[in-house]
């Protein structure tokens, strides 16, 4: 598919999307939103894609939320269930980046802020640069950082989450190793090359529909629980054995 706001590269079982509104950080446009979520529902549906990277075009990752579209929606004089119902579109698209029965790696420089801050909680494994920025700063405009709250909570905790969320803090790619929200740091973009490299020889060496089956498992350990869960986990593993991979 053609897209003009991010642009996407296959190359040997494994896409890599990026978002490519660089004049304006890669703030995520309504239009952007759409694009990922069609991308990424491809990428699901397609056996022969092992996993796929997001990262950005130019020197920043995500600014997060799109300030002029935030402005166009208010004094469009919206009413509350029109604008939650746009807000809970964003949702689907962090939810897919989470569910995703596949890889996905993100690659942080420059800054991931917001909106980017929670696609980054999403994902399987992050990089960042030593010098990357993040921030949580959505209640400094007056608004909550609301879809991606679940999964910022799931990745960091509701105690770190809860004092980075209400107080805006700032930190960088070092801070974010501390924090568990990097799982790798490098000096530069060339190290986030080295780290995607790296992790697709791993990601290749295992097979896809296992990894599909032990991603949901793990998924649905927030919500089953003793024999229900290990039913699940029961299924799972039959379906993995009984299958040509097995």
């Amino acid at each position: 598919m053609t897209y003009q706001t991010i642009l996407t590269d296959e190359d040997d079982g494994w896409l890599t999307i990026r978002l490519n509104r660089p004049e304006v950080r890669n703030a995520l446009s309504e239009e952007m939103v759409v694009e990922l979520t069609a991308a990424l529902k491809t990428v699901a549906a397609d056996p022969e894609l092992r996993g796929v990277t997001l990262r950005g075009e130019g020197p920043v990752f995500c600014a997060g939320g799109d300030l002029k579209g935030f402005q166009s929606i208010f004094q469009a004089g919206n009413d509350v269930n029109a604008v939650a119902k746009s807000n809970e579109s964003g949702g689907e698209l962090f939810t897919l980046i989470n569910d995703l029965p596949k890889f996905v790696l993100i690659l942080v420089q420059g800054a991931a802020m917001a909106g980017g801050f929670g696609m980054v909680c999403a994902a399987d494994a992050v990089a960042v640069t030593k010098d990357a920025k993040f921030a949580l700063a959505e209640t400094t405009l007056g608004i909550p950082p609301a879809q991606i709250a679940p999964f910022v909570a799931g990745r960091l905790g509701l105690r770190t989450t809860r004092r980075l969320m209400l107080s805006a803090a700032r930190f960088d790619g070092v801070e974010a190793e501390k924090l568990g929200l990097a799982d790798y740091v490098a000096e530069d973009v060339a190290g986030l090359d080295a780290v995607e490299a790296e992790v697709r020889r791993g990601v290749k060496r295992c097979a896809p529909g296992a990894n599909a089956i032990t991603k949901d498992i793990l998924l649905k350990t927030r919500t089953l629980s003793g024999a229900d869960m290990r039913a699940y986990a029961g299924r799972g593993f039959a379906t993995a054995m009984l299958s040509e991979e097995g």
